[in-house]
């Protein structure tokens, strides 16, 4: 028998309605901030991540799927969606719309990691990509709708961190005051935060080891270093987030593994899924733009890992509004089946979730069956329906019947359904 990949997960049929009520659901909330969806390829070419992400973050150093396709290019499926929207934005000149621009995606992402719960080496995400200011009236738009598709989702105890890690300016200050304040303490770390401290200092702030957490306690803050432009734009960002009634907290250990984040950064966090527990990040990339060979334009967005969602879903018992068939039609005998057939075919055509039996079950069989299949209503016909063109409809959560005309039928269910 040939299994599941390693890190991958099929989505049930009893499972699946749970991925089409979160999608729905944010696609609504997308609709209602005048975001418009994106498709871009599931592969690209490596190149636009190394430049992107950058060449020294984990993501392309140690997780990619990259191969080499049949014509000798270098190819990677995609570890994320904010560089592929970038790449069409460029590529297909959008900067040639009434800008801003808010797009999002529901899309399939891949990273080689160690499959854990809530992360997994195929992932999927939601996420929204704005283009075309720098203002923080842009940064509030973006969280806004971040927390109310959270809210929508119906789940509670998520909380808003915040900080701001500055332009390049600043944090080149910055990252130098944190390299001079960790190398003493430098042989205390773990593997990887010796290894951040000459790529990426800034991630040193994020690592989960007890030891370089406590040492980290004392490190240089952010804000301390950030120039009157980056602490005016943190400023105002944090009164509009109060004026709108958006509960936050600032922490200065949030910082960004992907060299394209300027200034805002953001995650929206739980404590009821473990050390998984960040299910939305985000945040300003103002210069992402230009470094793909495109105009300096303003960027903010982030992206939500619906795996988590689902299983924070899950973990507070949100409904997720399960469909099921409004109606299922049985016969009495296998010479009524094609009567069955365009019975159904008529409810389905006035939009009505039908179905009838087409394998040969006995009519207990059948009742077993809409029992299984959570049918509202059971339906059962016979020669003497077809004769009288009556029937009676039971609604089998109860056991309750009404006798109407087949004639009938369709706008009994739509009023009752």
């Amino acid at each position: 028998m040939i299994n599941v990949p390693k890190g991958t997960k099929d989505a049930l049929p009893s499972e699946s309605y749970k991925w089409q009520y979160v999608e729905a659901t944010l696609r609504k909330v997308a609709d209602l901030y005048n975001a418009r969806e994106i498709r871009t390829p599931v592969f690209e070419h490596t190149e636009l991540f190394v430049r992107s992400i950058g060449d020294e973050t984990d993501v392309v150093s140690k997780e990619m799927y990259t191969f080499e396709d049949k014509g000798g290019r270098s190819i990677t499926l995609k570890p994320e969606g904010t560089a592929p929207v970038a790449r069409s934005f460029i590529e297909n000149s959008l900067d040639a719309l009434s800008l801003p621009l808010k797009m999002y995606y529901i899309t399939p992402c891949f990273r080689y990691e160690r499959p854990q719960a809530g992360r997994l080496r195929e992932f999927h995400q939601f996420g929204i990509e704005v283009y075309g200011a720098t203002t923080p009236y842009l940064d509030l738009d973006c969280i806004s709708l971040a927390y109310n598709a959270l809210l929508s989702l119906g789940l509670k105890g998520i909380v808003l961190r915040l900080n701001s890690i500055g332009c390049p300016k600043c944090r080149k200050e910055y990252t130098n005051a944190l390299k001079e304040y960790f190398k003493s303490r430098l042989n205390e770390m773990c593997s990887t935060c010796k290894d951040r401290f000459e790529r990426n200092p800034l991630r040193l702030l994020d690592c989960k080891s007890p030891i370089c957490k406590e040492i980290g306690l004392g490190a240089p803050k952010i804000t301390e270093y950030l120039c009157d432009d980056c602490k005016a734009h943190h400023e105002k960002l944090c009164q509009l987030l109060n004026d709108h009634g958006i509960p936050y907290v600032i922490d200065q250990n949030i910082v960004r593994g992907l060299d394209y984040y300027t200034r805002t950064v953001f995650e929206f966090v739980t404590t009821e899924l473990g050390a998984q527990g960040t299910v939305c990040g985000g945040g300003r990339y103002d210069n992402l733009i230009a470094s793909m060979g495109g105009k300096q334009t303003g960027c903010v967005g982030f992206a939500m890992g619906l795996e988590r969602l689902i299983m924070l879903m899950e973990a507070q018992n949100v409904d997720f509004g399960r469909r099921y068939p409004d109606v299922y039609i049985m016969s009495q005998s296998a010479e009524y089946v094609d009567y069955c057939m365009k019975l159904v075919n008529v409810l389905r055509n006035n939009g009505i979730s039908a179905d009838t039996e087409m394998s040969g079950k006995s009519l207990k069989a059948q009742f077993k069956y809409a029992d299984k299949i959570n049918a509202n209503y059971g339906i059962v016909i016979g020669e003497s329906e077809i004769n009288s063109q009556t029937i009676k409809i039971k609604k089998l959560s109860d056991g309750t019947e009404k006798e109407i005309n087949i004639a009938d039928l369709s706008e009994y269910l739509l009023k009752n359904i």
